[in-house]
């Protein structure tokens, strides 16, 4: 899924790219990724886009009239072309759901994908990006200034809830996904099932530390890189999420699992937990 880093870098090649550029059409493939009408897609064309923005996990591509906004959720991405075909795209069963193309004889633009069966992506046409149900319920983007150590501490008061949970959840914190919260734990060598209400002060400061340095990284490595790299990069940097049984990159543990229904964690043991593996319950149901 793509996270804050990855959309940080689309943000910033769409904010060089199509910024001060008119949108000429807008091409649905998958109608089902829409989810306004009123505005309606149409309203996009002719429109000049003024800048592109993150806000969270989406996308914010504004005009000088409606506002695109795009969240890519689990499998969506976002790839920029030049030379679009003259030819309108055709609805079928490919990973294409979205085409829109600028005016100009580069006929450049960009198309938004999405593969697999498992549908989550979704475009909205809107007049105010707060008129987006799931940015209107946002948290605090860790990346900002006035996200200070004293107001995450304020968030996790209280909170009896997992901290992997905890940095997941889009309304406490905006950006964090499954990947950067496994690797901002392992950076704090805190086990992804501690409460949050029972951290000290000395290891809220920790995970505090540790989520700045972890995403400040993670969008400085993307910073210039074309769309179809960061998914490479993304994986790249990673030195727990997606390594299952690879040795720790910090103490040569072998990095393990648990499983969930639609999604997993990974840690390093003696990094995070004392050295105590963590109960898979997926893992106890098959071996009774």
């Amino acid at each position: 899924m793509p996270e804050l880093p990855e959309v940080e870098a689309l943000t910033a090649i769409l904010a060089e790219r199509a910024a001060g550029r008119e949108i000429a059409r807008v091409l649905p493939v998958a109608v089902s990724v829409l989810k306004t009408y009123d505005p309606p897609l149409s309203a996009l064309e002719g429109h000049t886009i003024t800048a592109a923005a993150r806000r969270g996990k989406f996308l914010d591509l504004a005009t000088d009239g409606p506002h695109l906004v795009v969240h890519l959720a689990k499998a969506g991405w976002l790839r920029w072309r030049d030379g679009l075909p003259e030819a309108p795209p055709r609805p079928g069963k490919g990973p294409l759901a979205l085409r829109l193309l600028l005016a100009g004889p580069e006929r450049s633009g960009f198309d938004l994908t999405e593969a697999g069966t498992r549908k989550g992506l979704a475009v909205y046409v809107v007049r105010d990006p707060q008129e987006v149900p799931g940015i209107a319920r946002l948290g605090p983007d860790p990346l900002d200034d006035s996200f200070t150590l004293e107001a995450f501490a304020g968030l996790l008061r209280g909170v009896r809830h997992r901290i992997k949970g905890v940095l997941r959840d889009q309304s406490v914190i905006a950006g964090i996904g499954n990947a950067y919260s496994d690797e901002i734990l392992h950076a704090a060598r805190m086990s992804p099932y501690r409460l949050a209400s029972d951290l000290t002060e000395e290891e809220i400061a920790g995970v505090y530390e540790a989520m700045g340095a972890t995403l400040r990284s993670a969008v400085e490595r993307s910073r210039g890189l074309a769309a179809t790299d960061l998914k490479g990069e993304k994986r790249g940097g990673m030195r727990v999420h997606g390594r299952t049984g690879q040795p720790c990159p910090v103490c040569g543990d072998t990095v393990r699992e648990v499983s969930f229904r639609d999604s997993s964690l990974q840690y390093c043991p003696t990094c995070q937990t004392g050295g105590k593996p963590l109960a898979d319950r997926r893992l106890s149901r098959l071996l009774k």
